[in-house]
């Protein structure tokens, strides 16, 4: 309730708990700067607040054939996964200089890419880093089981309906917590729908918790798949996060 309310009185009084644990904080899983994520916010050592997510949703809607679109969920990469072989995907392409998209504060493109048959093998997210030109410098990472390497369960029918589905950006925004209740909304903005708990990325350059910025529901994308691929990022250190939640 209080990471809800996220005021200053909030703030003050997870702050508080957080400095001065009561005989409680035992039993709690996690801090209670971790609690205050659920609000979208967070804060450090020195009690500043972070705001982890913005204050403008936008929905992805099926377009029209040849309809353009400053966000585009789903596109073909040569390169491959070291892990499984199969091929890369850039999920998110999202050009900030659109005036729906002014809000992310971008003043140039981000692309988000990732293996869609391994990021939910992973020991961590997938990460890469992004130039606002449109570059994209791949992270390394390993799987969850230490394997040097995985099946691909991404079918080549599947990379097609991945890579060719009709997504485009919404003409209009949405309430913040849109994608929240559904796990067929696939969103730019606002607040996810966390399937398990929210879930923020430390960066791994500047260690800062990093911003939320979209969920891809995989279902939505190509058949039989299940589960919710969450897209962060570090504006400074322009570094993107992709992790993968399903119950």
């Amino acid at each position: 309730c209080l990471a809800m309310q996220g005021d200053d009185k909030a703030m003050e009084t997870l702050l508080e708990l957080e400095r001065n644990p009561r005989p409680w904080r035992k039993g709690l899983y996690v801090d209670p700067s971790s609690y205050a994520q659920i609000g979208g916010w967070t804060f450090n050592k020195e009690g500043q607040r972070i705001q982890l997510n913005f204050d403008t949703c936008y929905p992805m809607v099926k377009g029209t054939a040849g309809e353009k679109s400053p966000v585009r969920i789903g596109r073909a990469r040569e390169d491959t996964c070291p892990h499984c072989g199969g091929r890369m995907v850039d999920m998110l392409v999202l050009d900030g200089r659109d005036e729906r998209l002014r809000f992310l504060g971008l003043d140039g493109i981000l692309t988000a890419a990732c293996c869609p048959s391994c990021v939910g093998f992973l020991k961590g997210p997938a990460l890469n880093r992004f130039s606002l030109d449109g570059g994209v410098e791949i992270l390394s990472s390993e799987l969850f089981d230490g394997a040097e390497k995985a099946d691909c369960y991404v079918r080549p029918e599947d990379y097609k309906a991945l890579t060719e589905n009709p997504f485009v950006l919404g003409r209009a925004p949405v309430p913040l917590f849109y994608g929240c209740a559904s796990e067929d909304v696939n969103t730019v903005g606002g607040f996810g729908n966390w399937v398990q708990d929210a879930e923020y990325t430390a960066c791994p350059h500047c260690g800062k918790p990093m911003k939320y910025l979209a969920q891809i529901q995989w279902d939505t994308v190509f058949d039989c798949a299940e589960g919710t691929l969450y897209i962060e990022f570090c504006p400074d250190c322009q570094i993107v996060s992709m992790q993968h939640q399903q119950t």
